[in-house]
């Protein structure tokens, strides 16, 4: 089973909903949302980012490479932003039990940059190698919901790898909280999902606060089944760029260097390695289970008055200071991050769509 924003999301955070002066009946009574203005005119750019997606979900283990230990740390879809705190721990802890002197980590997307923090917390001295830099990340263009999306496939993992997740999942949501507000750009949201679901899938538990489902007179969206609850979202170049910051600041130094072979890995001085390359560890390490799944967006201007995200068969909204995400797609082996303006257009129309349906808007 695919997990797809497109099919799940997010959260509700308090009282948001104001009614609609009505003299109709309870079912066409309406909750007012403020309507996303979605407009071709409005899209400020479009992007296209490629998931490093495992059939197994992500993978930490630690490896012998020659006489240094090698710990990976890649393989989160879509869930790259969720997972990046609670997976660097989970690295953290299994590399430096035991380690004395510098750590290398090869990757500088969010995994990096959260198991160099990590690392540094730890009392370690650490390195950053890396063929690109933000905002030349994967990580930089995502849409930063914090919630399990476009990870695994069930059939394919293991109830190990479930208490992997767990304990995982926990980690990051606790850290996130700690960073919330303008400076990391991490704040609380309700959002609206699409779905059947009577109660939250198991996997979206921790990060799905107040699942409810809503009646027609307590929202506004031309849907039958609707749930609110909610979750953080983060706005991902503010976060990076911060993070970034935090590891210079506190004697991280980044290196610009690409990795052909594990030979070429092998030969740095550290003797403890981070692999956070993402999708790269396909070709330096010859995991081929990792594949690329393309997530296709369109940026619109920002809409400060939106306090809402949406998930559905129209897609996903997700509301930042930055601009209004528009998003959903799910485009598997698709290696180009070239942005496809048919698919893009196919985007803003299905939220104009949604968008147009509102039966009432603040």
């Amino acid at each position: 089973m695919f997990l797809d924003r497109r099919t799940f999301a997010t959260a509700g955070t308090a009282a948001l909903l104001a009614g609609c002066a009505t003299t109709r009946v309870q079912e066409n009574a309406c909750a007012a949302l403020p309507k996303v203005d979605v407009d071709p005119s409005r899209v400020i750019r479009t992007v296209a980012g490629l998931r490093p997606w495992r059939a197994r979900g992500f993978l930490v283990r630690r490896d012998p490479l020659g006489d240094k230990a090698l710990v990976h740390n890649y393989g989160h879809g879509g869930s790259g932003i969720t997972f990046s705190w609670g997976t660097a721990r989970l690295a953290t802890d299994l590399g430096l039990q035991g380690h004395s002197g510098p750590v290398a980590v090869i990757g500088a997307g969010i995994v990096g940059l959260t198991t160099a923090r990590l690392v540094q917390e730890a009392g370690f001295p650490v390195a950053i190698y890396t063929a690109a830099l933000p905002p030349e990340t994967t990580s930089w263009v995502a849409g930063g919901q914090i919630m399990p999306s476009s990870l695994f496939r069930e059939s394919a993992v293991t109830p190990e790898w479930y208490r992997q997740f767990d304990a995982a999942l926990d980690y990051s949501i606790r850290r996130f909280e700690l960073m919330k507000g303008d400076e990391y750009g991490v704040r609380s949201l309700p959002t609206y999902i699409e779905t059947q679901d009577d109660e939250a899938p198991r996997y979206m538990q921790r990060a799905a606060v107040g699942w409810r489902h809503l009646p027609r007179g307590e929202h506004p969206f031309p849907l039958d089944r609707v749930v609110r609850y909610e979750t953080m979202y983060v706005e991902t170049g503010r976060f990076m760029q911060q993070l970034m910051r935090d590891v210079l600041k506190a004697g991280g130094k980044i290196h610009l260097r690409k990795f052909a072979t594990p030979e070429d890995v092998a030969a740095l001085s550290e003797s403890l390695v981070f692999n956070c390359t993402g999708l790269g560890a396909r070709d330096l390490f010859g995991d081929t289970e990792l594949i690329p799944i393309r997530g296709q967006l369109a940026i619109l201007a920002p809409q400060p008055q939106v306090n809402y995200a949406f998930t559905g068969r129209a897609g996903y909204m997700f509301p930042r200071a930055d601009g209004t995400i528009l998003g959903g797609t799910f485009e598997r082996n698709q290696w180009s991050t070239v942005p496809d303006p048919q698919t893009v257009a196919g985007i803003v129309e299905s939220h104009r769509e949604l968008m147009a349906g509102f039966r009432c808007a603040a």
